[in-house]
């Protein structure tokens, strides 16, 4: 579990892309935002690739990866700038944990299945 005085483990790696400081602070700072829904988070892995061949609005690929406790969560996201790319991604990121919150939120709200069948209930007078 991290720790408020502990820094998340953000990993932020390029493909066909040179990785600048601004820019691996700027994935870094984006990705802050996805501790506010589940703060048990292990790890995040960020994957920024280029590709020259494609279109060029499928030119930048961002990919997340969160590891946490649980099934795992990717995403994969296709822009024509990086830096639009990383923001899409982590808007959907940001949706899915806020789904999977939600969804453990309203599981553990609802009362479990009780089978009446081999049970003899008292008549009512």
């Amino acid at each position: 579990m991290n720790n408020n005085n502990q820094p998340h483990e953000i990993i932020v790696s390029g493909i066909h892309l040179d990785l600048t400081p601004a820019l691996k602070s700027y994935v870094k700072e984006k990705m802050e935002r996805l501790y506010r829904h589940e703060e048990r988070i292990i790890r995040l892995r960020v994957e920024l690739e280029c590709d020259a061949k494609q279109a060029v609005n499928q030119r930048f690929t961002a990919k997340g990866h969160i590891q946490i406790q649980g099934p795992d969560i990717n995403a994969s996201v296709t822009s024509e700038e990086c830096y639009k790319a990383i923001d899409s991604l982590v808007d959907k990121l940001d949706r899915m944990l806020e789904r999977r919150a939600h969804l453990h939120k309203v599981k553990r709200k609802q009362p479990h299945a009780v089978e009446w069948s081999d049970v003899e209930l008292p008549k009512a007078i």
